[in-house]
């Protein structure tokens, strides 16, 4: 969690954000006994495998193991951080910030913001008027010569900013809205007056529209705030390509365009993040999903983390030309770094996304070339050498080969093949150079064959295991209900890490949901999300039952294990300390039989 909030906050929280409720907006649930079911949102099925705990506040899967409190539901299904989910609820529920608590200046921030968002919605809705008007023709004309139909127009709120310079902003302020406000946000910019020198005249203060004469791409996040604008130019005008600059709601490294859309998206499987914004309108008007665009700036880490969260992989489509190229180069180094498989389309001919799909259609699209990062970095290795030289193949095949060698030897096998056929050296050399060294003769391999660190337990012993194992879970599933004593167990009970510090957390009072959120991983989460659902018995006797006999199992198993530990230890012991192990032997021997026989506590 990068933001620290309160635990108690925190439980206040989840108990005023009911999941039912919450989920119920997404999933229709039918009740069924104490929880609720449904389809899974976060993958396709038939029949209803997703349940809901109201009295834990807990979701599971029990087909794709997804699992968590409300607060996880909300980050998966808005693909929010932490932070962002909690900051969500806490405005649903009514709940401020806990730092809300040392800021007195936060009212007047939360009501600065609003207003700020208010302002640039009801600029986009004037754009998207103005392109439909006789001066927002060109901008019409231009849109359609692209493609574009009146549905994808509308579906991203396109628009025109046409009229006089200061157009916008006197429209605005009809409607309220102060200079000040509109320069915040982006809308507006304020020139001071400036004294005349050297008998030049003095300059007036000045007042006009951030954007004129421009094709209007509103920028939206998931929530379907309006954060900014891209402004494309129809003229000669300079750039090209006119952003909102960071404002107090919009920080261009910090989200994509289309972020709208990703929210409403499910179960991609990929991520397609291309450069411009009508790459990402003509795309998706020809039916491709998932994709995106950066905000005026090349990809950054903040980006790349959100992206994570969106799909488990990213396809870099930027344009065919050489600065494209570049930024491929830029953007498989920063997914990388933030740990995103990613891989690279290849368009022909130089082509950019929108060209390449208004000439040869989704199923063109469908057919691009998918490459590696790896094979997507010798490509362009390849260009900066001259490959009919000695010298150039030479200096090719060392830096692949440093570029290759981390990868899995099976993997490695296909670039070596390709390597071979560039350069022409032989795969001896190649695999030498990539570092792998050379096979090992069939006796070496007999000599260095290691020893296994343990021999494999016997199949009773792994079922042994496994059994007490199970009775360690089901205990700790049994206590989140709350109705066991709570001395009816000890942390020695619980030989797993996982589970014994589950139990120390709930017996020093931490919320089920709670547990769940504080999981370092997806494993780990998904875990205790099962293991804290309510057990099918209500009845507070059958559940103290079933964890005395769950705990029986679990000492039994602490007991033979403990008389397997004396009985290796005796031969080895002095004779003052054989006959101390041995009482102790046979006390833990009569404890076993009362265990094994049923009337152990």
């Amino acid at each position: 969690m990068p933001r620290h909030f309160p635990s108690q906050w925190l439980d206040e929280l989840r108990a005023k954000s009911d999941i039912v409720d919450i989920v119920s907006a997404y999933v229709p649930l039918k009740k069924n006994g104490s929880r609720y079911w449904g389809l899974c949102p976060f993958h396709g099925e038939k029949t209803a495998s997703f349940s809901v705990n109201p009295e834990l506040q807990l979701y599971y899967c029990f087909g794709c193991k997804a699992g968590g409190s409300v607060i996880q539901f909300v980050m998966d299904m808005e693909k929010l951080d932490f932070a962002e989910a909690v900051e969500r609820l806490a405005d649903r529920a009514h709940m401020p910030l806990p730092e809300v608590r040392e800021d007195p200046d936060w009212q007047r921030k939360r009501d600065q913001r609003e207003r700020l968002l208010s302002a640039n919605r009801e600029a986009a809705r004037i754009y998207h008027r103005q392109l439909f008007t006789p001066a927002g023709q060109k901008v019409l004309d231009y849109f359609k010569r692209r493609g574009l139909s009146d549905g994808v127009i509308t579906k991203f709120g396109l628009g025109a900013a046409v009229g006089p310079w200061d157009a916008m902003t006197l429209e605005l302020e009809k409607q309220g809205y102060t200079e000040d406000e509109l320069r915040l946000c982006g809308l507006t910019v304020v020139r001071e007056a400036e004294p005349g020198e050297n008998g030049e005249l003095p300059r007036p203060r000045q007042v006009r529209d951030m954007f004129r004469d421009r094709a209007m791409f509103p920028i939206i996040d998931a929530s379907g705030s309006v954060l900014g604008f891209g402004g494309r130019t129809l003229g000669d005008a300079k750039p090209k390509y006119l952003n909102t600059a960071d404002t107090p709601v919009f920080n261009k490294r910090q989200g994509v365009y289309a972020a709208n859309l990703l929210r409403k998206a499910r179960h991609l499987d990929r991520v397609i993040l291309v450069e411009g914004y009508m790459d990402v309108v003509s795309l998706t008007q020809f039916g491709v999903e998932g994709v995106c665009a950066t905000l005026g700036t090349s990809l950054t880490d903040e980006q790349a983390r959100y992206l994570k969260r969106i799909a488990p992989k990213v396809y870099l489509a930027y344009d065919g030309d050489s600065a494209g190229q570049h930024a491929i180069l830029r953007g498989l180094e920063i997914l990388g770094n933030a740990g995103v498989p990613a891989r690279v389309l290849d368009f022909p001919d130089g082509l950019d996304p929108d060209e390449f799909i208004r000439r040869d259609g989704p199923e063109g699209f469908e057919k691009l070339p998918v490459l590696t990062p790896e094979a997507y970095r010798m490509r362009r290795l390849a260009a900066e050498h001259d490959l009919s030289t000695q010298e150039g193949r030479t200096e090719y095949a060392r830096k692949c080969a440093e570029l290759i060698r981390p990868l899995e030897p099976v993997e490695q096998e296909n670039y070596i093949r390709q390597l071979m056929v560039q350069t022409g050296f032989p795969r001896e050399v190649l695999v030498a150079q990539i570092g792998v060294g050379k096979p090992q003769t069939a006796a070496a391999a007999v000599v260095q064959k290691p020893k296994p660190v343990f021999e494999r337990p016997a199949r009773s012993a792994v079922k042994e295991d496994r059994a007490a194992e199970r009775a360690q879970e089901i205990v700790v599933s049994l206590l989140a209900t709350g109705q066991l004593p709570a001395d009816i167990a000890a942390a020695e009970d619980f030989t797993d890490p996982l589970l014994r510090s589950l139990y120390q957390a709930l017996m020093d009072g931490a919320s089920p949901a709670s547990l769940v959120e504080s999981q370092p991983t997806d494993a780990d989460r998904e875990r205790v999300s099962r293991l804290l659902l309510t057990p099918p018995s209500q009845d507070t006797n059958e559940l103290i039952r079933m964890a005395r006999d769950c705990l029986n199992t679990v000492r039994r198993e602490r007991l033979q294990k403990e008389l397997a530990d004396i009985q290796r230890e005796i031969p080895t012991l002095p004779p003052e300390r054989k006959e101390e192990a041995m009482r102790r032997y046979m006390a833990l021997r009569q404890e076993l039989r009362r265990r094994q026989d049923g009337s152990g506590a």
